[in-house]
């Protein structure tokens, strides 16, 4: 993977994870993208295929409350909410690469230690003391009108965030997009020295005509870097910045004033999936578009393979979701998001050539979707839910949690209720309940249900699957903690649950992510944590 040694250890690693849990996989993993940096988690929700499920093993409690020395924190900066970990350099070490409001931060891989920060030019600074302020505040009162207007005023710094999509290559490049379609490269002073300083080594402007903010980064399997924008413009640009491709998805025309609402709104709202062939999946309002680059152009072009399908909206919005690819291999392959109804559904599409003899689903908008079922959460009465989260998928298994605050006060207006789930997340009167499971059957060619755990609560986690140890792991909440919480991948069923602590701990729309070495680690409000269980 990035050496030999390095690789044996893993496979071990993972080996002895599987015979311990007996586990079978059944299912493929992603192919392994050359380009991207050669470890578990080189860009948001992982790799290309943005399924959030990675090989290594995660934890296997029991269920206890961990100590302080198996807990660490490092401070970062605000807005933290992802970070990428590269392969070895030369001196044999990782780092992990990762920015926020006001700077980039390079950490130690092995203990989790700023390295070196590089602060944006212009951007406000924000301080430890800032932070040390803003967590005892939330550890005093997370549920009052003071602690809602406090989570305003905090949530309200995160309008400046432009530099929310990040891709880490195999040479230690780290790559952020901008709201204003500036793509900036990033890199060490010395590329064979992981301690060295970070410095920019180059920028590209989207062209004039790819209007709207950059809404993701991705990478093919072939080194071409691709951002789409929230105007429905998709560009391919090579990693030196000397060439790069444009065109615009099929039935954008007026996406400038298609917006729903506020930032994150608009016409393309999240992040896309690359298969290995090329086929880049990005979700508008109200389609699901598959654009292939060929190696030389990107195309809509339906003998290229490219396609459009409808999908139900009638909440308005479009999807919450990155889309997640599901299936590999010589296995049915389909490419998975929640849709835009008020109760959304969970919907597969087949991803490439529909089978010949497949008759439209009775109540799917188009014959491109294999499956489509509502989110209940296992609750009948249930008539609206909806989710910012990305479907987590492994094999053909694909979770989704409930991010709809419960017992919203009368001073908190609906449209402000998501509020609830930030700052004061983990309040019992307040956190949601709930993560569903659903699973393709191959034989019956059905989406169906697969379980519901009604008591766990993932207020505003992204949750990650460890395939090794055929687990799923979130951050949630119990009694007013926060708490890393695993079920068992096949079962639903809670398979321990650590409690980590307070308003430090706050996952904050975080993705739980899982190191070389299955180690969880995840962003809070203002820092990096990571979790060191030891055997006791």
């Amino acid at each position: 993977m990035n050496s030999s040694i390095n690789t044996f250890v893993i496979q071990i690693v993972c080996a002895l994870a599987l015979l311990h849990c007996s586990v079978s996989l059944a299912f493929n993993m992603p192919e392994t993208n050359p380009y991207l940096a050669q470890s578990n988690n080189s860009m948001a929700h992982g790799d290309s295929a943005q399924q959030d499920a990675m090989p290594q093993a995660g934890p296997a409690g029991p269920t206890r409350a961990l100590k302080p020395d198996e807990i660490q924190y490092t401070f970062t900066g605000p807005a933290f909410f992802g970070i990428n970990t590269s392969g070895v350099y030369e001196d044999g070490k990782r780092v992990m690469w990762g920015n926020g409001l006001d700077r980039i931060v390079k950490l130690d891989y092995d203990t989790q230690e700023v390295i070196t920060e590089y602060y944006f030019p212009g951007a406000e600074r924000w301080t430890e003391e800032h932070a040390e302020d803003t967590i005892a505040y939330f550890n005093e009162d997370n549920d009052s009108i003071f602690a809602a207007y406090r989570t305003f005023q905090e949530m309200m710094k995160l309008r400046n965030l432009s530099k929310l999509y990040t891709v880490l290559d195999k040479d230690h490049v780290y790559y952020i997009g901008s709201k204003s379609g500036l793509i900036t490269a990033y890199g060490d002073a010395d590329p064979s020295d992981s301690r060295s300083n970070i410095v920019k080594l180059r920028e590209f402007q989207l062209p004039a005509e790819a209007t709207g903010p950059i809404m993701g980064l991705n990478m093919t399997y072939d080194g071409w870097l691709i951002a789409a924008t929230e105007h429905g413009f998709v560009t391919a640009i090579s990693r030196d910045f000397k060439q790069h491709h444009i065109a615009r998805i099929n039935h954008s025309e007026g996406a400038e004033e298609k917006a729903t609402g506020p930032t994150g709104y608009g016409w393309i709202r999240n992040a896309f999936a690359i298969d290995k062939d090329g086929g880049i999946y990005i979700a508008s309002q109200q389609h699901m578009h598959k654009v292939v680059w060929t190696g030389e152009k990107l195309s809509t072009d339906d003998a290229d393979s490219a396609w459009s399908a409808l999908y139900l909206n009638d909440w308005g919005h479009g999807t919450g979701a990155t889309p997640s690819l599901m299936g590999f291999g010589d296995e049915d392959q389909f490419v998975v998001i929640t849709d835009g109804q008020a109760q959304m559904n969970v919907v597969l599409f087949w991803r490439n050539g529909i089978p010949a003899d497949w008759e439209q689903l009775s109540d799917a908008p188009s014959r491109r979707i294999a499956g489509q079922l509502p989110v209940t959460m296992g609750d009948p009465s249930l008539t609206e839910i909806q989710s910012e989260q990305s479907v987590v998928v492994a094999g053909h298994g694909a979770l989704v949690v409930n991010n709809h605050a419960r017992n919203i006060p009368w001073y908190m207006p609906e449209r402000a209720a998501k509020l609830l789930i930030t700052y004061m997340g983990s309040n019992p009167e307040h956190q949601p309940y709930g993560v569903q499971k659903f699973a393709w059957d191959p034989d019956a060619r059905a989406l169906k249900n697969a379980w519901v755990n009604k008591e766990v609560s993932s207020p505003s986690s992204v949750p990650m699957v460890g395939v090794g140890s055929n687990a799923a792991y979130l951050i949630g909440a119990r009694d007013n903690q926060w708490t890393l919480e695993a079920l068992d991948w096949d079962t639903g069923e809670s398979s321990f649950h650590y409690i980590i602590g307070d308003q430090r701990y706050n996952v904050l729309f975080s993705g739980t992510l899982i190191d070389m070495d299955g180690r969880v680690h995840y962003g809070s409000p203002w820092g990096r944590v990571r979790l060191t269980p030891t055997m006791r």
